[in-house]
C-alpha cells in the first residue's frame, strides 16, 4: 500500500514536471487518502531511496546519473527528436520513451545506441513544461471533437470544452493544455478561442498573432494620451525653443499608401561635397518615458507588418497623426544634417531639435520614374520645388554604394516577397519584390544618419542602445569552410574572417551556378543582428558605428536612442545620463532584441499562409525554381514568384536517392538535384493553416 502510494508521488511529480513549489502543493491530492505524519514518512523513503530531493520548501525528482539535459526540438505522431542544450546536437527518441513530452519542454535524457550504432534516447524526466498556449484546427475523429496542434504532426488532442462551444471540423482554434497526462494520449485542452476556417490565409493569420501576444487594439489609457498629444496647435508653442528648417526644400519618399511617414531629406551641394539632411519625427516629444504609451511601446517593441496589415507600436492617432511628416504642415523633427565629401566619407553631423515643413510627399514609383527620364506634365509640376534636389541625391547615393562596396560589406542576395490580396483578403498573387532606386537611395541616406547616431553614443560615452552584427562564430564558420571546400571554392581564413574576406568570396563566384549556394552558405554563416547597450559594429555593413535612429515610430531602440541624444542636447553629461539611463538601455536592448524576434516569426508564419493560399488555388499546375536547401528527406524549391514549396525524397521515382550531407540529392550513378539548379515542378498540395506547400517534379 505505501509502495503504491510512493509511486503515485513519482507519478504526480512527472506530471507537475518533475517539482512542486511547496508541500502543500504534493499533499494535497492525497489530503483525503493520507494523514500529514504519513505522508511525511513516505516523503522520507523516497528521499532515502535518493528517488526524489528537497530543494527549499519544495521537491523535485532525483535526476539519475548521467542523464543529459535537452529541449525537446520536433514531435511525431510515433517517434520526435530531442536537442542537446550544451552542444545542440539533435536525436531520436521513440515514441514509447517520449513520456508525453511536448515541443519546448526541457527534458533529462538516457541515451542508448540504437539502429546502425546511432544515438538514441529515453526521456526520463520533464524537468521544465514549456509547451502550454497553442493554435490548431479542429478535426472529426469518430465523432468527436478534437484539436491538432499545429506544430505536432497528425496528433489530436482531447478537448475538454468542446460542447460549450460552436466549433466546427476544419476550424482554426487557440488552445491551452489543461491535463498533462504521462503519455501525449492523455493530455487534454481546452479551447479558448476559435477564429474561423483554417483554409482562410486571413484567419490563419489572426491564430499566429493571438499566439504570439500580437494584437491592433491599444488600452483605453493608451489610446486617451495618443488623442491628447495629437494637437496640431502644440508646434507653433516648440518652434521659438528649435531650429528652424522651413525654409530648407525637405521633403519625403514613402510608398503610396503610407500613413505613418517618419523621415524625410534634404540634400544641398558644398564646397567640399555635400550636406544631407535626414529628419526625422521627434516621436520622444510626445511620448514620454514611463507614460501609458510609452509603456505600451515598450512591451510592444516593433510595429508587425503583414500581407495588407499592420500591427502598430503606437496608437495610429499617433503615428498618422501629429508625428507624421505630412506636406505642408508645420511637424516637430529631430534632424541631423550631414557633412560628406566627393568619397563619400562622413566628416562631420550636428543633431539638432527642429521644425520642418515638408514640400511634398514623394513616391517610390513616381521618383523611380523621374529618375529613369519619364518625367511627365504631372510628377514635374507635382515635384517642382524639390526637382533640381533629385539628381543630387541619385549622385551621393551611388558614391555611397560605392564606399560601402569599397570597405567590403558583403553584397548578399536575399529575396523579399510582394503579396497581392483582393478586396475579399484572399492572397491571388505573389511575387518576388523589387527595390527601386528611390527606395535604395532612401535606405542609403537613412544609414548615414543611422552610423552618425552611434557615433554621437560612443563619442559622448553616453548609455546608448546600438545595432550590433557580430563577426561569424567559430561553428558557423567551419561550416562554411567546409561547404566552400566541397565546392572547390578558393578562401582563405587564416588571419581570421572579416567582410571583405567574405565579400570576395562572393565576388569571385559572381554569375556563375556557384553562387546561389555559396551565397546561403555566406547568409547562413552569420551572427544574427541584435541591440546591444556596447558599441561592437556592425559585420555586415563593415561599419565600427551603427544605431536604429530614423523609424521611432515603428521602432522602440530608435525611440529610446532619441530621448537619451535629447537629454545630451539639452546639457546633460554622460554621468547625468548613466545615472537617468543605465538601466533603461540594458532593459530596451534586451527586449527589443526578443521582440523583434517575435515580428520576424509572426510576419513569416503569416506571409506562409497567404503563400499556400494563393498555390492552393494553382495546384496541378507548373513552376519553375531554384532548389533552395536539400535535407534528408527532400528539398525545398524556391519559385520563381517566391513561394517555397518541398519536394519529398519518396517522390522522386527511384527508392535510392540520398542526401549527401552536403548539398545534393544524388542516385548511385544516376541523376543529382543539388542546390542552386533550376527545376520545374507540379503544385501537389497547399496546407494553409501550416503555410506548407507540397511540389512533385515534372
Amino acid at each position: 500500500m505505501k509502495k503504491d502510494k510512493e509511486k503515485q508521488i513519482i507519478e504526480l511529480l512527472n506530471k507537475k514536471g518533475g517539482s512542486v513549489g511547496g508541500f502543500k502543493e504534493l499533499y494535497k491530492p492525497f489530503s483525503k487518502k493520507l494523514s500529514r505524519k504519513e505522508f511525511n514518512r513516505c516523503l522520507e523513503r523516497l528521499i532515502e531511496e535518493k528517488k526524489i530531493e528537497k530543494r527549499g520548501s519544495g521537491y523535485r525528482l532525483k535526476p539519475k546519473e548521467g542523464l543529459v539535459e535537452c529541449r525537446v526540438s520536433r514531435l511525431k505522431k510515433t517517434f520526435g527528436f530531442v536537442r542537446k542544450i550544451d552542444d545542440g546536437a539533435e536525436f531520436f527518441v521513440p515514441g514509447k520513451y517520449f513520456a508525453g513530452a511536448l515541443p519546448g519542454d526541457i527534458v533529462l535524457v538516457e541515451t542508448y545506441l540504437g539502429k546502425l550504432d546511432k544515438l538514441e534516447g529515453r526521456i526520463e524526466q520533464i524537468k521544465e513544461r514549456k509547451f502550454s498556449r497553442f493554435t490548431g484546427n479542429i478535426v472529426n475523429e469518430f465523432g468527436e471533437l478534437k484539436i491538432v496542434p499545429d506544430i505536432l504532426s497528425n496528433y489530436a488532442m482531447q478537448i475538454e470544452n468542446a460542447e460549450e462551444l460552436s466549433l466546427k471540423e476544419g476550424d482554426k482554434a487557440l488552445a491551452e493544455i489543461s491535463f498533462f497526462g504521462e503519455s501525449h494520449a492523455e493530455h487534454r485542452c481546452k479551447i479558448i478561442t476559435s477564429f474561423g476556417s483554417s483554409l482562410k490565409a486571413s484567419v490563419c493569420a489572426l491564430s499566429v498573432l493571438e499566439l504570439n501576444g500580437l494584437t491592433p487594439m491599444f488600452p483605453p489609457e493608451v489610446i486617451a494620451q495618443a488623442r491628447e498629444v495629437n494637437d496640431p496647435h502644440s508646434v507653433s508653442r516648440e518652434i521659438a525653443k528649435r531650429l528652424d528648417l522651413r525654409g530648407l526644400p525637405i521633403f519625403t519618399i514613402d510608398g503610396a499608401q503610407t500613413k505613418d511617414i517618419d523621415d524625410a531629406i534634404s540634400i544641398e551641394r558644398t564646397e567640399n561635397g555635400y550636406r544631407l539632411g535626414v529628419h526625422i519625427a521627434d516621436v520622444s516629444h510626445y511620448v514620454t518615458a514611463r507614460s501609458p504609451l510609452d509603456n505600451e511601446a515598450f512591451e510592444r517593441g516593433t510595429s508587425v507588418y503583414y500581407a495588407n496589415r499592420v500591427i502598430p507600436m503606437l496608437p495610429p492617432e499617433l503615428s498618422n497623426g501629429i508625428c507624421s511628416l505630412n506636406p505642408n504642415e508645420d511637424r516637430l523633427a529631430f534632424s541631423v544634417l550631414i557633412d560628406i565629401d566627393e568619397q563619400a566619407k562622413i566628416k562631420d553631423y550636428l543633431f539638432a531639435k527642429t521644425v520642418i515643413r515638408s514640400r511634398v510627399k514623394g513616391v517610390y514609383d513616381e521618383i523611380n520614374d523621374i529618375i529613369a527620364g519619364y518625367n511627365s506634365r504631372e510628377l514635374c509640376e507635382k515635384y517642382a520645388e524639390v526637382l533640381d534636389a533629385l539628381p543630387v541625391m541619385l549622385e551621393l547615393s551611388e558614391k555611397l554604394k560605392a564606399a560601402r562596396i569599397s570597405r567590403g560589406a558583403p553584397q548578399l542576395s536575399t529575396v523579399e516577397s510582394e503579396l497581392l490580396i483582393d478586396e475579399r483578403d484572399v492572397c491571388v498573387g505573389v511575387r518576388v519584390h523589387k527595390s527601386g532606386r528611390a527606395q535604395e537611395m532612401i535606405e542609403d541616406f537613412m544609414l548615414c544618419a543611422n552610423e552618425c547616431a552611434a557615433r554621437f553614443g560612443r563619442e559622448r560615452e553616453l548609455p546608448f542602445v546600438y545595432r550590433v552584427h557580430e563577426d561569424p562564430p567559430e561553428d558557423k564558420l567551419e561550416t562554411l569552410k567546409a561547404g566552400l571546400d566541397e565546392l572547390g571554392t578558393a578562401h582563405n581564413f587564416d588571419k581570421g574572417v572579416s567582410p571583405r574576406t567574405l565579400s570576395e568570396i562572393l565576388d569571385s563566384v559572381k554569375d556563375t551556378d556557384k553562387f546561389p549556394v555559396i551565397n546561403e552558405l555566406v547568409l547562413r554563416s552569420m551572427s544574427k543582428a541584435v541591440y546591444s547597450t556596447e558599441p561592437k559594429g556592425h559585420f555586415g555593413l563593415a561599419l565600427s558605428d551603427y544605431a536604429h535612429f530614423t523609424s521611432p515610430i515603428r521602432r522602440y531602440p530608435d525611440l529610446a536612442v532619441h530621448r537619451i541624444m535629447s537629454e545630451a542636447l539639452s546639457g546633460g553629461g554622460a554621468e547625468e545620463c548613466n545615472k537617468k539611463f543605465g538601466k533603461f538601455v540594458c532593459a530596451a536592448a534586451d527586449k527589443a532584441t526578443q521582440t523583434e524576434l517575435i515580428a520576424m516569426q509572426t510576419e513569416r508564419g503569416c506571409e506562409d499562409c497567404y503563400k499556400a493560399e494563393f498555390m492552393r488555388a494553382h495546384l496541378g499546375e507548373e513552376f519553375d525554381g531554384v532548389i533552395s536547401a536539400c535535407l534528408p528527406h527532400g528539398m525545398y524549391v524556391m519559385l520563381d514568384n517566391s513561394c517555397e514549396g518541398f519536394v519529398r525524397i519518396g517522390s522522386l521515382g527511384f527508392p535510392d536517392y540520398y542526401f549527401d550531407e552536403k548539398f545534393s540529392i544524388k542516385r548511385p550513378g544516376g541523376e543529382c538535384f543539388t542546390v542552386g539548379d533550376r527545376i520545374r515542378v507540379r503544385a501537389v498540395s497547399a496546407d494553409v493553416s501550416a503555410g506548407r506547400i507540397d511540389l512533385e517534379l515534372v
